[in-house]
């Protein structure tokens, strides 16, 4: 569905001066996948999105999207995908029936089938009793699903979704997903976001690539980059000195450090390690647990920084 080599983009700060945004993504993402695209601020995620939506094109490189190339055929690229961005995307004076209806006849639907598809979306993403309002009187959880709506008129094999619940409470969050999973699921769509949220990353995605410094450094499904990057923490109470020296000989033991009244490690496999520290360590253990990590650590681990630092 997308396929990306070399994909650079610079931007001129100066006469001689250049940012490099983007610096040579190659990137390939499977029909029906959803994937979500992490990174601090400034690290290249949105520009790598709005090349691949044809919103810019890129300085060196290729991008493949749904089948077309982004910079030789961008209007063939649009028709077959659906684009969320930060902002929103309504028109603030339109009613929330008339703006789909609206956006259905620009992505060429008759006069008929807008209707249709319009009041589809409206129900699905519960707006119908909201199809008389004007955009501006909805909530900011209620435009985001308009939002999406917008997004979905046309029926798109793509959806790119860039950050689309900042700034929305936990229930609108939560809410906001729930319609977009059910929405894939009746679509077969293929995915794309992007989040600040790595708890959404972690339950919604089936697979995280990690960008900084405007270059991939991880790709792999939450579990997997959790194992080998930030793997599980150990945590045992006892003789500190005796319990380390029997934790340095488990398996992918790393990180270990002495604290106050115990031990605190790293292992690849938190469950399986423990009963075999518990073993070794002869009932010298008072306390032990297995912390498994989270997409944070992952993030820690890979760019030493907090995913909000610019």
């Amino acid at each position: 569905m997308i396929r990306t080599r070399g994909l650079t983009k610079d931007f001129a700060t100066g006469r001689k001066t250049k940012v490099h945004a983007v610096r040579g993504i190659s990137l390939d993402i499977e029909p029906g996948e959803l994937v979500a695209v992490l990174g601090p601020n400034g690290a290249g995620k949105t520009t790598t999105m709005r090349m691949l939506t044809t919103l810019i094109q890129p300085t060196a490189g290729t991008a493949v999207v749904a089948g077309h190339d982004v910079v030789e055929e961008p209007q063939r690229v649009r028709r077959r995908i659906g684009y969320v961005g930060q902002g929103n995307g309504a028109a603030h004076t339109q009613r929330v029936g008339d703006e789909l209806r609206v956006q259905g006849r620009i992505y060429g639907l008759d006069r008929r089938e807008a209707k249709r598809r319009a009041d589809e979306l409206l129900e699905a993403l519960d707006l119908a009793e909201l199809g008389e309002r004007k955009v501006t009187d909805l909530s900011g959880g209620q435009q985001r699903r308009l939002d999406v709506a917008i997004g979905l008129v046309h029926a798109p094999e793509l959806l790119f979704l860039d950050e689309p619940s900042t700034g929305l409470d936990p229930q609108n969050r939560a809410n906001l997903w729930s319609h977009i999973a059910r929405m894939r699921a009746e679509l077969g769509m293929t995915i794309v976001l992007t989040t600040h949220y790595l708890d959404e990353a972690d339950s919604m995605a089936e697979r995280v690539v990690v960008v900084d410094h405007g270059e991939v450094i991880a790709d792999d499904s939450p579990d997997q980059l959790k194992a080998k990057l930030a793997g599980d923490r150990l945590l045992a109470t006892g003789d500190g000195p005796a319990l380390a020296a029997i934790a340095a000989e488990l398996p992918g033991a790393r990180d270990l450090a002495v604290r106050p009244g115990g031990i605190e490690l790293r292992v690849s496999d938190g469950p399986a390690a423990l009963p075999e520290l518990i073993t070794a360590a002869a009932g010298s253990v008072r306390t032990a647990e297995v912390r498994r990590p989270t997409l944070d650590d992952v993030f820690l681990a890979l760019t030493g920084r907090n995913l909000r630092d610019a």
